[in-house]
Order: structure tokens, then C-alpha cells, then sequence
């Protein structure tokens, strides 16, 4: 287990998703957690990567956060997630969507293209009560 500034923990998740990110203290809805963070890099590139750790900032820039500094890269992906993504001025920031209570991992909806390419085709685990179609 990697405490991070005492705020959130890297721990094995669920089986079958590794390892996630949670908790080490309450969060409000609409409370900052953590930015995304990497290497930006062309879209056209990114297009070409099988990593996973890459989040589309627009049509022309793509943040590659495969780098283990970047704690957010352990965010799970979730059909019913408890935090969500915002960019601004190519910062990528994450903030809780609802009370996230300590010992909870942070979950994001990774959206419609990365659910079809990586996640359908493995069978969704993320154990929501209802799943994408």
C-alpha cells in the first residue's frame, strides 16, 4: 500500500482491476481530489499507443499518464462512479461528484470509446448495480 500526502491510498482493488486509488479521508461532493497528470503529446500519436493511462485534453493534444508519479492513473473506471473529470487550461482536475467516505475508492466513468476498446471486451467488473449496454 502507497499512502500519498496522507489523503488517498494505492491499494489492490476489486479482482480483476489491479490496483485502485482510495480514500485515507472523507471527500465532499464537489471537493478537489487529484489532477491528472503526464506527458502531453499529439492525439495523432496517442491514437497509435495500447496504453490506457491516456486522457484526450481535445482533438489535437492528449495527456499520456502512464508515468507512476501520476497517482490518478489508478482511478478505476465505474458505471456508477463517485468522481469525475474536468479540464481547464489543459489541466485535467478530478472532484468528488458525491460524499466519498474515508476507505472508498475513487471511481470515474472512463466514458463511451475507452469502454468499448478495453472494458466491454473484458466484461465490466466494476460492480455497479447497472452496467452500460
Amino acid at each position: 500500500m502507497k499512502t500519498i500526502a496522507d489523503h488517498m491510498r494505492v491499494m489492490h482493488s476489486r479482482p480483476g482491476t489491479g490496483k485502485g486509488l482510495f480514500a485515507a479521508r472523507p471527500y465532499t461532493k464537489g471537493e478537489f481530489i487529484v489532477e491528472y497528470t503526464g506527458v502531453k503529446i499529439p492525439t495523432k500519436v496517442a491514437d497509435t499507443l495500447k496504453t490506457r493511462y491516456l486522457f484526450e485534453l481535445d482533438e489535437k493534444w492528449t495527456i499520456d499518464g502512464n508515468e507512476h508519479s501520476n497517482i490518478a492513473r489508478y482511478i478505476n473506471h465505474s458505471c456508477e462512479p463517485n468522481a469525475e473529470s474536468e479540464i481547464h487550461d489543459e489541466h485535467i482536475f478530478v472532484t468528488a461528484i458525491q460524499d466519498i467516505a474515508a476507505g472508498e475508492e475513487f471511481t470515474m466513468d472512463y466514458g463511451e470509446e475507452y469502454f468499448e476498446e478495453f472494458i466491454r471486451p473484458e466484461g465490466c467488473k466494476c460492480r455497479a448495480a447497472t452496467h452500460r449496454v
